[in-house]
Order: C-alpha cells, then sequence, then structure tokens
C-alpha cells in the first residue's frame, strides 16, 4: 500500500496567537488537498486558538515539543497529555534546533519518542548532519546512530505510525537545499536502517519526511522521490506558498 504523503508547517518561534489565527484563515482555501495529511506544528502559546481555527477543515494540529514526564515540577515545560487534551495529533521530537540550542540528547529524546506513543500523539523524528559532518562523510554514520537512540524500546507496531523527518542542518533557513539525490539518498537509507533494527514490511510503513528549505519551487522533484514522502517546511509555511507545497 502506498505511503500518504505529509506535509507539515513548523511554524517555530513565529506567530502571536491573533497572527497564527489569521494566518490559518488565510491559508485555509490554499491547503485542501485530501491527498496528504497537511499539519501545522504552532508554537505552545497557539495551539488552542489553532486547534479552533482549523475545526472542519483537512489540517492537524501539532506541537513543537514537549516533556516526557505526566506531570510535576518542571516549570515551563507541557505534557504529553496536555497536548492530547488540546487537541494536538503530532509533536516534533529532535528538532536540531532543540539538540543544539537547548543541549537535547538522544537519551532525553528517546524517553520524548516513548512517552508521545504512550499518550497517543505522532511523534515527527529528526534527524540530520552538520556541514562539517557531511564533509567528513560520516552523514549516514551519523543519521543511523541517531535513529537508533532514539527508538531504543519503541516496537515494531509503534514505529510504523512514526514520522521521520531528515533535515539536513546546514539546509535549515540557509535558503540551500540538499540535491534531490542527496535527500532521497539519505531518506532511502534511514528507511535501510528501519528495516535493519525491525523488519522490512515495518520500513516501508514509516513515512520519512524531508526538510531543509522546502519551498513551492523544488517541493514536487523532492516529493516525488521513492523514499520521500512529504516535508517538514519552516519559513515557507509561514506564507501563501505553503498551500502550493501542499497541493504540489
Amino acid at each position: 500500500m502506498a505511503r500518504k504523503k505529509i506535509i507539515a508547517g513548523n511554524w517555530k518561534m513565529n506567530m502571536t496567537p491573533s497572527q497564527a489565527v489569521k494566518l490559518v484563515e488565510e491559508l485555509a482555501p490554499l491547503v485542501k488537498n485530501d491527498e496528504v495529511d497537511v499539519v501545522y506544528c504552532v508554537p505552545a502559546i497557539d495551539i488552542v486558538p489553532v486547534v479552533e481555527a482549523v475545526k472542519g477543515s483537512n489540517v492537524q494540529v501539532g506541537a513543537e515539543n514537549m516533556y516526557f514526564e505526566e506531570s510535576g515540577a518542571y516549570t515551563g515545560e507541557i505534557s504529553a497529555a496536555m497536548l492530547v487534551d488540546a487537541g494536538v495529533k503530532y509533536v516534533i521530537i529532535g528538532h536540531s534546533e532543540r539538540r543544539d540550542y537547548f543541549k537535547e540528547d538522544d537519551a532525553l529524546l528517546n524517553k520524548k519518542v516513548k512517552k508521545a506513543i504512550e499518550a497517543g500523539l505522532v511523534p515527527i523524528l529528526c534527524c540530520g548532519e552538520s556541514l562539517e559532518q557531511r564533509e567528513m562523510g560520516v552523514t549516514m554514520d551519523w543519521i543511523r546512530f541517531q535513529i537508533k537512540s532514539d527508538l531504543v524500546g519503541v516496537t515494531a507496531d509503534q514505529v510504523k505510525d512514526i514520522v521521520i523527518a531528515y533535515e539536513p542542518i546546514w539546509a535549515i533557513g540557509t535558503g540551500k537545499t540538499a540535491t534531490t539525490e542527496q535527500a532521497e539518498e539519505v531518506c532511502k537509507g534511514i528507511r535501510e536502517c528501519i528495516a535493519e533494527m525491525y523488519d522490512q514490511a515495518t520500513a516501508d510503513a514509516v513515512r520519512i519526511q524531508y526538510g531543509g528549505s522546502v519551498n513551492a519551487g523544488n517541493a514536487a522533484e523532492l516529493f516525488a522521490q521513492p523514499n520521500i514522502d512529504g516535508g517538514l517546511v519552516g519559513g515557507a509555511s509561514l506564507k501563501a506558498d505553503f498551500g502550493k507545497i501542499v497541493c504540489y
């Protein structure tokens, strides 16, 4: 069975609640495409108004982060249960900005992945290499390490529902995009890694996104690749271009 494409916007730290509702309303007629899953991953403070604003549409709402504890003295954090209760379906875990700026390591991300699954959320698990790692020729070694570490203790049935997002760090917000061949090569390598960890049927079920300066001009070519099942879109998800990406 063919995998359904999933195109998610990662808003990062942009959009106040009122701006978020306005953007969602503007994008609504542009992102109508029942052939793909469309997700807005929004800042925590925007979740409740955006969930309300997308009701009755084809859009699902995701969070940009969460903590792995159920509740307690974790000032400033948000639990999986809070996200579920607010109407969230997806959650980004392990984005390179979280790994870099906030020093989130793979042991922590593994706990987040397992807690998200337990709560009924779909993790969008990010992986990717730096420019230095690519130039050293260790791209797949590094990404395999991330995937294997982040999925410790996760079963094959659970992995089938996870979304993996490959984002070369050197292409995030830089305007640089991995070539179609580079993107497909790594996404294929990720699928092969999942097959080794579990089995081929599990690997064939997992949806793998490409992220890293995806735009209206390159989306169709990227998404046509056999192992690229959509995109995790940054800056372009905050404007009308997102509609062109969703309806590629």
